[in-house]
Protein backbone atom coordinates (compact mmCIF):
# COMPACT_ATOMS: atom_id res chain seq x y z
CA UNK A 1 0.00 0.00 0.00
CA UNK A 2 2.99 2.33 0.52
CA UNK A 3 3.09 2.42 -3.16
CA UNK A 4 0.31 4.54 -3.72
CA UNK A 5 0.75 7.36 -6.05
CA UNK A 6 -2.55 9.30 -7.44
CA UNK A 7 -2.23 11.53 -10.85
CA UNK A 8 -4.95 14.04 -11.33
CA UNK A 9 -5.21 16.38 -14.29
CA UNK A 10 -2.35 18.69 -12.52
CA UNK A 11 -1.16 16.90 -9.85
CA UNK A 12 0.68 13.94 -8.18
CA UNK A 13 0.01 12.40 -4.97
CA UNK A 14 1.74 10.25 -2.71
CA UNK A 15 2.29 9.18 0.98
CA UNK A 16 5.18 11.19 2.64
CA UNK A 17 8.13 8.36 3.10
CA UNK A 18 9.42 8.18 6.21
CA UNK A 19 12.62 8.45 5.68
CA UNK A 20 11.63 11.78 3.91
CA UNK A 21 9.41 12.97 7.22
CA UNK A 22 12.91 12.24 9.25
CA UNK A 23 14.89 14.27 6.93
CA UNK A 24 12.36 17.85 6.93
CA UNK A 25 12.84 20.10 8.16
CA UNK A 26 16.30 20.89 7.93
CA UNK A 27 17.73 18.13 5.87
CA UNK A 28 15.52 19.45 2.33
CA UNK A 29 18.35 18.17 0.11
CA UNK A 30 17.37 14.41 1.00
CA UNK A 31 14.12 14.96 1.41
CA UNK A 32 13.45 16.63 -2.19
CA UNK A 33 15.38 13.68 -3.30
CA UNK A 34 13.76 11.33 -1.67
CA UNK A 35 10.39 12.31 -3.03
CA UNK A 36 11.89 13.31 -6.26
CA UNK A 37 10.75 16.98 -6.43
CA UNK A 38 11.92 20.42 -5.55
CA UNK A 39 10.23 21.45 -2.43
CA UNK A 40 8.79 24.74 -2.21
CA UNK A 41 10.69 27.33 -0.12
CA UNK A 42 6.69 27.68 1.93
CA UNK A 43 6.65 23.74 2.34
CA UNK A 44 6.35 22.62 4.87
CA UNK A 45 4.38 24.86 6.90
CA UNK A 46 4.40 25.07 10.36
CA UNK A 47 1.08 22.94 11.29
CA UNK A 48 3.05 19.76 9.18
CA UNK A 49 6.29 20.14 11.81
CA UNK A 50 4.20 18.65 14.31
CA UNK A 51 3.14 15.67 12.32
CA UNK A 52 6.10 14.76 10.98
CA UNK A 53 7.75 12.93 13.68
CA UNK A 54 4.65 10.69 13.80
CA UNK A 55 4.93 9.94 10.25
CA UNK A 56 8.90 9.70 10.35
CA UNK A 57 7.71 6.78 12.13
CA UNK A 58 5.34 5.23 10.28
CA UNK A 59 5.59 1.54 9.05
CA UNK A 60 5.19 1.11 5.09
CA UNK A 61 1.65 0.14 5.31
CA UNK A 62 0.63 2.46 7.75
CA UNK A 63 2.42 5.67 5.66
CA UNK A 64 -0.67 5.95 3.59
CA UNK A 65 -2.84 6.96 6.64
CA UNK A 66 -0.40 9.56 7.70
CA UNK A 67 0.58 12.87 5.18
CA UNK A 68 0.64 13.09 1.60
CA UNK A 69 2.50 15.41 -0.71
CA UNK A 70 1.20 17.39 -3.28
CA UNK A 71 3.47 17.65 -6.38
CA UNK A 72 2.93 20.09 -9.21
CA UNK A 73 3.37 17.84 -12.58
CA UNK A 74 3.88 20.68 -14.58
CA UNK A 75 7.12 22.32 -12.09
CA UNK A 76 7.59 19.05 -10.13
CA UNK A 77 7.46 20.67 -6.98
CA UNK A 78 5.47 20.25 -3.74
CA UNK A 79 2.79 22.57 -3.22
CA UNK A 80 1.35 21.32 -0.46
CA UNK A 81 0.43 18.61 1.55
CA UNK A 82 -2.87 16.25 2.62
CA UNK A 83 -3.22 13.25 4.52
CA UNK A 84 -4.98 11.36 7.12
CA UNK A 85 -5.24 12.18 10.77
CA UNK A 86 -4.13 7.91 11.25
CA UNK A 87 -5.57 5.12 9.94
CA UNK A 88 -8.92 4.07 10.32
CA UNK A 89 -10.60 3.62 13.56
CA UNK A 90 -13.59 1.23 14.60
CA UNK A 91 -15.84 2.96 13.07
CA UNK A 92 -14.03 2.88 9.76
CA UNK A 93 -13.91 6.81 9.51
CA UNK A 94 -10.85 8.89 8.63
CA UNK A 95 -10.18 12.25 8.95
CA UNK A 96 -8.41 14.57 5.97
CA UNK A 97 -6.93 17.79 6.24
CA UNK A 98 -4.73 19.41 3.47
CA UNK A 99 -2.56 22.73 3.32
CA UNK A 100 -1.56 24.33 0.23
CA UNK A 101 1.75 27.35 -0.17
CA UNK A 102 0.13 30.92 -0.54
CA UNK A 103 1.67 30.86 -4.12
CA UNK A 104 -0.32 28.17 -5.05
CA UNK A 105 -3.66 29.18 -3.43
CA UNK A 106 -7.07 29.87 -5.50
CA UNK A 107 -6.29 27.32 -8.06
CA UNK A 108 -8.63 24.59 -6.88
CA UNK A 109 -5.69 22.82 -6.50
CA UNK A 110 -7.04 21.57 -2.86
CA UNK A 111 -10.23 20.69 -4.31
CA UNK A 112 -8.00 18.24 -6.87
CA UNK A 113 -6.19 16.61 -4.58
CA UNK A 114 -9.09 16.51 -1.95
CA UNK A 115 -10.77 14.92 -4.48
CA UNK A 116 -8.56 12.16 -5.71
CA UNK A 117 -7.54 11.22 -2.04
CA UNK A 118 -11.18 10.64 -0.48
CA UNK A 119 -11.66 8.74 -3.50
CA UNK A 120 -8.78 6.57 -2.74
CA UNK A 121 -9.49 6.25 1.06
CA UNK A 122 -13.44 5.01 0.43
CA UNK A 123 -11.77 2.40 -1.71
CA UNK A 124 -9.67 0.98 0.86
CA UNK A 125 -11.47 -1.47 2.35
CA UNK A 126 -11.45 -0.66 5.90
CA UNK A 127 -12.68 2.89 5.32
CA UNK A 128 -16.14 3.57 4.97
CA UNK A 129 -16.30 7.71 6.27
CA UNK A 130 -14.29 10.55 5.78
CA UNK A 131 -14.57 12.77 8.07
CA UNK A 132 -13.52 16.80 8.04
CA UNK A 133 -13.07 19.98 10.05
CA UNK A 134 -12.79 23.51 8.83
CA UNK A 135 -13.31 27.19 10.19
CA UNK A 136 -16.33 28.32 10.03
CA UNK A 137 -14.73 31.45 8.71
CA UNK A 138 -13.29 29.70 6.09
CA UNK A 139 -14.93 29.87 2.77
CA UNK A 140 -12.47 28.33 0.54
CA UNK A 141 -12.23 25.22 2.69
CA UNK A 142 -16.07 25.47 2.93
CA UNK A 143 -16.11 25.67 -1.28
CA UNK A 144 -13.63 22.80 -1.44
CA UNK A 145 -15.76 19.96 0.98
CA UNK A 146 -18.90 20.79 -0.64
CA UNK A 147 -17.59 20.74 -4.07
CA UNK A 148 -16.18 17.18 -3.73
CA UNK A 149 -19.22 16.13 -1.83
CA UNK A 150 -18.80 16.37 2.23
CA UNK A 151 -21.83 17.02 3.86
CA UNK A 152 -21.69 19.34 7.07
CA UNK A 153 -23.12 17.74 10.12
CA UNK A 154 -22.78 20.16 12.48
CA UNK A 155 -20.11 22.53 14.80
CA UNK A 156 -17.79 21.40 17.22
CA UNK A 157 -15.52 23.93 18.99
CA UNK A 158 -15.41 26.64 16.58
CA UNK A 159 -14.96 24.08 14.42
CA UNK A 160 -17.47 23.15 10.94
CA UNK A 161 -17.72 19.09 10.55
CA UNK A 162 -18.16 17.22 7.27
CA UNK A 163 -18.64 13.66 6.17
CA UNK A 164 -18.77 11.85 2.98
CA UNK A 165 -19.57 8.43 3.19
CA UNK A 166 -18.64 5.34 0.55
CA UNK A 167 -21.69 4.51 -1.75
CA UNK A 168 -23.31 1.06 -1.75
CA UNK A 169 -25.06 -0.20 -4.17
CA UNK A 170 -28.22 -2.60 -3.45
CA UNK A 171 -26.38 -5.55 -2.61
CA UNK A 172 -24.07 -3.63 -0.03
CA UNK A 173 -20.62 -3.46 -1.78
CA UNK A 174 -19.26 -0.22 -1.73
CA UNK A 175 -19.78 1.41 -5.88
Amino acid sequence: MADAVLHTTRLELHPLPAAAARALPHDRETAARLLGATLSVDWPHTDLLDVLPIQAAAGLDDEPFGVWVIIERESATVIGDIGFLGPPNANCTVEIGYSVIPDRRRRRYASEAAHALVEWALGQPQVGVVVAGCDRKSAASIRILERIGFVRTGETNGQLRWRIEASHDERGHRG
